[in-house]
């Protein structure tokens, strides 16, 4: 079935604790799925599901913006600071904004990755105030 202390997500086992190092872990899945799930042949890019459903007019944009928001509510989990919060939030919400813009938006998914840059936010939290999560690179 599954090890105690996780859920399967997608078919992948995730952790399902609310612990520092549970919730890293499903930021950390969520990003990747969003930024850098897969490679543009040819010129060796990484992109995610962020970029590629945003090419879908509006239903795109709704779908970033609701997995940068898990994201965000993945990260109050760790009582983080509100100035983070909200840094967080306002990633979200241009990516999103932006991303409503035809053309422009979907180039702009390619480049600005504000789940990468939540991801970043969170880890610099944990190396901080949880030292115990083994973090790389802290």
């Amino acid at each position: 079935m599954g090890n105690p202390g996780t859920m399967k997500m997608m078919g992948v086992e995730v952790p399902s604790g609310t612990d520092p190092a549970s919730v890293y872990r499903r930021i950390q899945m969520m990003e990747q799925l969003t930024e850098r799930s897969m490679t543009i042949p040819g010129i060796n890019y990484a992109v995610g599901m962020d970029a590629i459903v945003g090419l879908v007019p509006v239903v795109g944009d709704i779908f970033g913006v609701a997995m940068g928001t898990y994201i965000v509510w993945e990260a109050r989990n760790l009582k983080m600071p509100t100035c983070h919060m909200m840094r967080m939030m306002g990633n979200v919400a241009f990516d999103g904004l932006i991303g409503f813009v035809p053309v422009v938006g979907d180039a702009f998914d390619f480049a600005f990755r504000s789940n990468a840059r939540n991801l970043k936010i969170v880890k610099k939290h944990l190396c901080k105030h949880h030292p115990d999560v083994a973090l790389v690179d802290c």
